[in-house]
């Protein structure tokens, strides 16, 4: 397992997307923005989602989804079908089958197109599926589907830079990596407090190896957003990888303080020991 990916998965990020995952990308620098696609990476074929976990749930859960799946596709009431639909992306929710998950909150908005709130859950939980997808080809499609719905609420109100930053990080991960970037700007200078812009421009430039850069962002976050555990940690993990010993020690030090979660402990202790 890479380095990124297992501080991905103690830190537990839901709504950012795995480094391994986006092109290789230089974020911030003033001669401007280039990007590599990785050679490794290969498209592959994803089954229906409807049912790419039909036998994945556990046995608790597997009876009501049945029951659920039957009233979406027999009931003649379209607010039963739709809480159906709900309930059944909650389900697969809780089990981590968040493809599964996002798939039904879109069945529930074929329902009822008209609901935005609906549109927004549904974008949301695409996001989050794309944001753990590991092969090329779900990222693509998940991503399709996010832009789909938050951008039907976008369309509504431009001021929601909360679903602005979810929308440009899908087009990181894409061919056309700039347009994403380019969102992520705006967000900024529109407010340059922007958690999540912050967030994931630090992200972008630990990924694109701009460490000091990197660190910059996330100096910029824990100033303004200074309960951000993971942006403190990964100002911890730029520090250490721009050779900052000092800084990096005393900031990991910082991190322990703020958490008692084991996980996160072990991880910044791994770095300590290095140190």
């Amino acid at each position: 397992m890479k380095k990124s990916q297992l501080i991905l998965i103690v830190l537990g990020v839901v709504a950012v997307i795995g480094l391994y995952a986006l092109p290789k990308v230089v974020v911030d620098n003033e001669a401007g923005t280039t990007a590599v696609e990785d050679p490794n990476a290969m498209p592959s074929s994803t089954p229906d989602v409807s049912e790419l976990h039909e036998n994945g749930l556990s046995s608790d859960n597997r009876s009501q989804a049945d029951q659920l799946k039957s009233t979406l596709t027999s009931s003649e009431e379209s607010t039963e079908r739709i809480e159906a639909a709900k309930t059944l992306a909650s389900i697969y929710q809780t089990e981590g089958m968040l493809d599964s998950a996002a798939y039904f909150l879109g069945e529930a908005v074929e329902l009822n197109p008209s609901d935005l709130g609906l549109i927004e859950e549904a974008g949301k939980a695409y996001y989050e599926a794309f944001s753990f997808a590991l092969d090329k080809t779900k990222v693509e499609n998940m991503a399709e589907k996010t832009r789909i719905y938050l951008n039907q609420v976008l369309e509504k109100d431009s001021s929601r830079l909360d679903l602005k930053t979810k929308v440009a990080m899908t087009y990181v991960s894409s061919a056309n990596p700039m347009q994403g970037i380019t969102m992520m700007r705006e967000i900024l200078e529109a407010d340059p407090q922007n958690e999540d812009g912050l967030f994931n421009m630090g992200i972008l430039s630990m990924q694109s190896g701009q460490y000091k850069r990197a660190a910059e962002r996330f100096e910029e976050l824990v100033k303004y957003h200074p309960d951000n555990i993971q942006g403190q940690f990964y100002l911890a993990v730029s520090y250490f990888e721009s050779k900052e010993k000092n800084k990096a020690k005393a900031q990991f030090e910082e991190v322990k303080k703020m958490t008692q979660d084991p996980m996160i402990l072990e991880s910044v202790q791994s770095y300590l020991d290095r140190l």
